[in-house]
């Protein structure tokens, strides 16, 4: 079974950065695409930032330009650097891996990870 556990949450005042890691274990290959969702209370889970195994990656219109998502070289742990937040950026953040290996291929869409992380809280003070 694929775990997925992730840390680095927390609470910033708006301006500031935090860096969020989500480690994968529990499978052997490492080509799959992992992502960072949200969700703030009253709204729809969306996407963040995902990576493809090959490193194309895909940003969410809202964070583009302050957000950069990254693996590390195992391709089993991800991380966001998220830069100039705003209060709008409050949520519980999760990490999201993949069933299906993929290569080039970036997957935006919730219905296309299986596996998901617990979620971290991120609250940005105005």
């Amino acid at each position: 079974q694929v775990q997925l556990v992730e840390s680095g949450g927390g609470l910033v005042q708006a301006g500031g950065s935090l860096r969020l890691s989500c480690t994968a274990s529990g499978r052997a290959s490492t080509t799959y695409a992992m992502a960072w969702f949200r969700q703030a209370p009253g709204k729809e889970r969306d996407v963040v930032a995902a990576i493809a195994w090959s490193g194309g990656k895909y940003y969410g219109d809202s964070v583009k330009g302050r957000f950069t998502i990254s693996t590390d070289n195992d391709k089993n742990t991800v991380s966001l650097l998220m830069n100039n937040l705003k209060p709008e950026d409050t949520a519980v953040y999760y990490c999201a891996t993949t069933r299906t290996p993929y290569s080039d291929y970036v997957p935006r869409g919730g219905t296309e990870y299986s596996y998901w992380g617990q979620g971290t809280q991120v609250t940005v003070s105005s």
